[in-house]
């Protein structure tokens, strides 16, 4: 595998700058994502994270061929290509919110397809509360805490993909249970995902993994809790 420092660092260091770049801020408040939030969560509504997750190409062509389908996969010469990926997980594994739901926006900013990596999700795990999560075992995970869903917990031949164009948008519960495969396609896929939540959700304590707020802001409407005024 070969990523530029840059791509590295991109790949999801780039968290909650829309507290530095007006445009990313107008991304999160954007009319048209908000009539979606707000259509789940009612009218008073919380911006608690945001952040960049970027694939970028990083086989060679010679490194892909394709399937009888005329898919593209690894054609698996090169084993030191570790490709990265996203294991299957749930968001509130790590928001530390309780008293109301986490709504997650992933926005495309590149065409997101199977090839380059979409996001899978399992339909109707938001039901099944919190699953038990541990340390990953395949590399190339690229979930900072570097955890998943044992694969035995997750019904994966259930999984469906969520192919998106550029500036279209998927939304997701905060207990679904979603990941994304390895980019094996010449395109970058780079998505922006925002969470949201009503602004009756106040934040708990989570000794494993503390919890800072700094970023979160109210998005619309009006805050009548102030339950992270001071966070």
């Amino acid at each position: 595998m070969c990523v530029s420092p840059g791509e590295d660092y991109t790949q999801y260091s780039l968290h909650n700058v829309h507290l530095q770049y007006p445009w990313v801020m107008g991304l999160t408040k954007h009319p048209h994502v908000l009539e979606v939030v707000k259509a789940v969560l009612g009218p008073d509504v919380i911006l608690l994270d945001s952040r960049f997750i970027c694939k970028y190409p990083v086989l060679k062509a010679a490194d892909v061929q394709e399937n009888d389908r005329g898919e593209a996969k690894p054609d698996g010469k090169n084993e030191a290509n570790v490709l990265p990926y996203v294991a299957w997980h749930q968001d509130m594994r790590y928001w530390g919110v309780a008293g109301g739901p986490v709504l997650s926006v992933w926005l495309a900013l590149d065409d997101s397809q199977k090839e380059n990596g979409a996001l899978q999700v399992i339909p109707g795990s938001h039901c099944s509360g919190m699953l038990p999560h541990r340390q990953a075992i395949r590399p190339g995970n690229l979930l900072s805490v570097n955890q998943e869903i044992p694969e035995e917990l997750v019904q994966a031949d259930d999984a469906v993909f969520c192919p998106l164009l550029a500036g279209q948008m998927s939304v997701h519960d905060g207990f679904l249970v979603h990941a994304s495969d390895p980019n094996i396609s010449p395109r970058r896929r780079c998505g922006f995902v925002i969470r949201y939540v009503p602004t009756c959700a106040y934040p708990v304590q989570d000794p494993d993994r503390p919890r800072k707020f700094h970023a979160t802001m109210l998005a619309c409407g009006e805050d009548r809790f102030n339950h992270f005024s001071d966070r």
